[in-house]
């Protein structure tokens, strides 16, 4: 990529500015984790742009990675897709795509630690029963009555879930937290299920899946990230993400910072939706010139330079706003 265009400072380059100049950092590291479940579209494109352009303008690198730990809904044809469109918009990564699964081995064993510091437990109830004890925002939870399982029945309960002992739904791994946390992710969450799935990664070695805000955080850390960027919805999952890298043994402490997500006016964004308006044939597919995607954009005849452009113009901030379709017509 050899666009030189003057990049405008925003929140996030004044957070990475202080750190340089205060020796917290030496060196930036991002990375780009997208699940594949779907394609890219021009929300991700935001992200890239960014997660990237931030990489290479500290001399840093940044990471692919697919966040895989559900198999149910990830396929390689994706993985294919998000590599080549990342490509086409103009970015490398620092080396091989990295996959969560990679450190399933390291999570499982995080977990176990969790465990062995009476911080996680295994739950029986249902999924019915746990919504009920999660509460709402103005109720505080009430705790399940397995939270204060011993520590030696814990591992026991965790290891026949790994060993395929116990049917889907039938029992999770949830983090001993604190279940009138005003902030309902902190409310013990589950961190691992059980998920009898092919993975396209790992096969059938695996029978207990990590949860995204318990596999998000470590990956991260074990990858050597600085600063983990995502969109406003994970504002409050922040807590989480610290509460699990402050209670196991790891060294690399990541900042996660939050910025708006990409709205676009009069185009549809969800990837359910897009999926639904295929499988229905109301579009020819993801690539369809009227979709809102990396693919579609490529065929309306959109160049790299001019979608890193429109992601660049649009800044970065915390605020949630529409940008016109005239923009990226611009």
């Amino acid at each position: 990529m050899t666009d030189t265009e003057h990049r405008p400072s925003n929140f996030i380059r004044q957070i990475i500015d202080k750190d340089l100049a205060s020796g917290k950092h030496t060196a930036i590291k991002t990375r780009f984790p997208p699940e594949p479940n779907g394609f890219l579209h021009i929300g991700h494109a935001k992200s890239i742009v960014l997660n990237f352009g931030i990489a290479e303008d500290y001399q840093g690198t940044c990471n692919l990675r697919f966040d895989d730990t559900n198999p149910l809904k990830e396929k390689v044809d994706y993985v294919e897709s998000i590599k080549k469109d990342v490509a086409w918009l103009g970015y490398d990564w620092d080396g091989e795509p990295k996959y969560s699964s990679n450190y399933f081995d390291q999570l499982h064993a995080y977990a176990v630690e969790l465990i062995e510091k009476g911080l996680a437990y295994v739950d029986f109830s249902s999924q019915e029963q746990m919504r009920e004890m999660r509460g709402t925002l103005k109720e505080p939870g009430t705790n399940s009555p397995y939270r204060d399982t011993a520590v030696e029945e814990n591992l026991k309960h965790f290891a026949d879930m790994t060993a395929g002992k116990y049917e889907e739904g039938k029992a999770a791994l949830r983090a001993k937290i604190d279940m009138s946390s005003p902030f309902m992710c902190m409310r013990d969450p589950v961190i691992y299920r059980v998920r009898f799935a092919h993975h396209h990664q790992t096969g059938d070695k695996w029978c207990v899946y990590p949860m995204y805000d318990f596999t998000h955080c470590i990956s991260d850390a074990l990858e050597g990230i600085t600063h983990s960027l995502c969109t406003l919805e994970f504002q409050d999952n922040r807590r989480l993400y610290d509460w699990v890298l402050d209670n196991i043994s790891i060294d690399c402490h990541p900042q996660q910072i939050e910025f708006s997500r990409l709205n676009l006016q009069y185009a549809v964004m969800s990837k359910r939706i897009i999926n639904t308006l295929v499988e229905e044939g109301k579009v020819t597919g993801w690539d369809d010139p009227r979709v809102p995607s990396v693919a579609g954009l490529r065929r309306r005849g959109y160049t790299p330079a001019s979608i890193r452009e429109f992601c660049r113009r649009i800044g970065v901030t915390k605020m949630d706003n529409q940008v016109e379709m005239g923009m990226l017509e611009a």
